[in-house]
């Protein structure tokens, strides 16, 4: 039974999607991590056990020396997860948006967006955790992948605002009032909590998923220097230039019609994205839809 889980295992992060793979890596830490939990058992009385040891030398931490001591935790932070509901809602999240991001904008910018929504959130964690008054100057960490979940949102709100997502016991709700609403809480939450350095987190993650967004429209995509399948060792694709051509007559006879230069696939994605912002996405052609759907597999 074993060796067919880990068989199962070993396909998903081979051929699933990068949203499934980063899943995968978030619950095998957790399970992992939770596991040292139940056998430690001084990690309910002792802060020095094995357990807590390993969970600070994993998470950020708000302490600029500290993490000078321990750079890794800047990344692995994201990854980790204690709570079962942390990472349940976590990853719900993550599945739902992060499959919208991948359909519209390809799988190859998940990971990237992933990593550097990460970043930005524990930019804005350590310097409110060290300035704020309700902050504790240098002495908490922070773990969990919140931030990067929640650029991975704005990624998608801001991408197509009004797409249509169906929720239980509410129906249909356009994606960007789901984001607002998830913005608003952490705005709530920033405000005299305990946990107000989280809270920062989200935003800052937020924050860079509406900045990608708008960055990539303006023509600077920040996720091209780590396109590659860092799963699969495959390079970033190279842009390719466009090649020139001239026409050339033959003959005297009338010359056929002009016909219009054919769109680049980047200029017709450009197109649907904004088609797509302006009118929502039930509005694209049976055509457009399966460009969108091709692009996002390239």
């Amino acid at each position: 039974m074993l060796n067919s889980v880990f068989e199962d295992f070993k396909y998903a992060m081979r051929s699933g999607n990068m949203i499934t793979k980063i899943m995968i890596v978030n619950v095998a830490i957790f399970i992992m991590l939770n596991l040292v939990k139940v056998f430690d058992f001084n990690s309910g009385v002792d802060p020095q056990s094995i357990f807590h040891t390993i969970e600070n030398l994993l998470s950020v931490p708000s302490s600029i020396g500290t993490l000078i001591r321990q750079p890794w935790s800047i990344l692995t932070h994201m990854f980790l997860h204690v709570g079962f509901w942390h990472i349940f809602w976590n990853m719900l999240l993550l599945y739902w948006f992060g499959r919208i991001v991948g359909d519209f904008i390809g799988d190859n910018r998940i990971l990237p967006i992933y990593i550097m929504g990460g970043l930005m959130g524990a930019v804005f964690y350590i310097v409110t955790d060290q300035f704020l008054p309700n902050g504790t100057a240098g002495n908490a960490y922070a773990l969990g992948a919140s931030a990067a979940v929640m650029a991975m949102v704005w990624t998608a709100a801001t991408l197509s605002p009004d797409y249509i997502m169906r929720l239980i016991l509410i129906g249909p709700v356009k994606l960007k009032y789901i984001a607002l609403v998830l913005f608003i809480l952490d705005i709530f939450q920033s405000a005299g909590s305990s946990n107000s350095g989280g809270a920062f987190a989200h935003i800052g993650g937020a924050l860079f998923g509406m900045l990608y967004v708008y960055l990539l429209r303006k023509g600077t995509d920040l996720t091209e220097p780590w396109q590659a399948d860092f799963w699969q060792n495959k390079p970033a694709r190279k842009k390719t230039s466009r090649s020139s051509f001239k026409v050339v007559h033959k003959s005297e006879s009338k010359p056929p019609p002009k016909k219009e230069r054919p769109r680049s696939t980047q200029e017709e994605l450009d197109r649907i994205l904004d088609k797509i912002n302006q009118q929502g996405y039930d509005k694209l052609s049976q055509e457009e839809r399966e460009f969108l759907y091709q692009a996002s597999k390239k």
